[in-house]
């Protein structure tokens, strides 16, 4: 998060965040849940192999489905970042875009936050 998008946090932003940072600690039950189901299916090569293979499978296809949805009302870009964050659990290449669109996003709330604000000063100046 920069500095300047700081100054624009209401308190629907700040839970947001506090939920993703919540999500992605290490330390409760879901992900120990994960991390032995990933060891047991690192321990087996052709499960491996099945395993990454689905992931792919499921995770394009969300992403698919997501940019298909794109021009239609709904959640379309959400769709396709879950899609993106399937991928990202087993691929290098999905999470790095996946933080790039994270990044992006949030350079577009900031200068959103900051033209609407300035909109809001000259109609009231």
């Amino acid at each position: 998060m920069s500095a300047s998008s700081a100054s624009f946090d209401g308190p629907f932003e700040r839970e947001i965040r506090d939920d993703i940072a919540h999500a992605e600690r290490s330390g409760n039950v879901w992900s120990r849940s994960m991390r032995r189901s990933r060891a047991f299916i690192a321990r087996h090569p052709l499960l491996q192999v099945a395993y990454r293979i689905a992931i792919g499978v499921v995770g394009t296809a969300v992403a698919v489905l997501g940019l298909i949805l794109v021009p239609l009302p709904g959640p379309g870009w959400l769709v396709v970042f879950l899609g993106l964050a399937i991928l990202g659990t087993e691929f290098h290449w999905a999470r790095r875009i996946s933080l790039w669109g994270k990044r992006m996003l949030d350079r577009f709330w900031t200068w959103w936050r900051a033209r609407r604000a300035a909109r809001q000063a000259r109609s009231t100046g």
